[in-house]
């Protein structure tokens, strides 16, 4: 975070010192222009969206994505399979993200289109580009967020429940979309988690009948478990299910 900070004084000082001249060559007061030539943004106001943009993008990424139920639900199939470091964290997070960069491509070139060419072309300001750009991202939390979570961070907040969607604010809409997420992605895992538990309640009980008690029974389950999830193409399903579970929101 200090980092961040710093790097972002950084380019603002940047920006001060190359938009002071800018102004004063051209004949102005002195004052501090973001505006380039044909009234474009200027590079120094556009590297610091950049830099701000990329010191946010994992709370947005974590937050207002499908990158959070994704690498739940990936999580919760590991565990499943009893083994708690393979595939490795850094292996579930960045197929979490190239699934959210799938997911969320038409979101992201609507706000292309809405937003961010119309502000480099210089022909809306800053603060209409980032209205054009909340509604693409809201209308799609809004379609997988359960009205049920709406209605609790309601309440929550002590507000009346919104007349129609377009009453929500961004402050409510974000909590509940990320409880509407956590809950989806525990509802996946619990299925994934079924067939599972029955091969160790069944090995289990053979190891007992047999008198077998000394041996644990996750070494006589889990190639069995590996076993079926081969057989059935378990990382095929569960991607598919998960890819599934947006169809209509975008």
């Amino acid at each position: 975070m200090g980092a961040t900070l710093a790097m972002l004084l950084i380019t603002a000082v940047v920006v001060v010192c190359t938009a002071v001249p800018a102004a004063a060559a051209t004949g102005g007061s002195g004052g501090i222009s973001i505006n380039g030539v044909n009234g474009t943004p200027s590079d120094s106001i556009t590297t610091l969206l950049g830099i701000t943009v990329l010191s946010v993008a994992p709370a947005l990424l974590l937050m207002m994505t499908s990158f959070t139920k994704i690498f739940v639900v990936l999580a919760l199939t590991r565990n499943a399979l009893s083994l708690p470091s393979i595939p490795p964290n850094q292996v579930l997070a960045g197929l979490s993200l190239f699934l959210t960069l799938f997911i969320m491509w038409p979101v992201l070139a609507d706000i292309n289109q809405a937003a961010v060419t119309p502000f480099t072309a210089g022909q809306i300001d800053f603060g209409q580009a980032f209205d054009a750009a909340q509604q693409p991202l809201r209308e799609w939390m809004l379609h997988v967020t359960r009205e049920d979570d709406i209605a609790l961070m309601h309440r929550a907040a002590g507000m009346d429940n919104p007349e129609g969607p377009d009453g929500i604010p961004l402050y409510t809409l974000i909590p509940a979309f990320m409880l509407s997420e956590l809950r989806a992605a525990f509802v996946i895992g619990f299925i994934v988690f079924v067939p599972f538990l029955i091969i160790d309640l069944v090995v289990s009980s053979a190891l007992m009948s047999m008198g077998m008690m000394m041996l644990p029974p996750v070494m006589i389950s889990l190639p069995f478990k590996i076993l079926l999830f081969l057989l059935v193409d378990g990382w095929g399903l569960v991607i598919t299910s998960l890819v599934q579970s947006y169809r209509g929101a975008t």
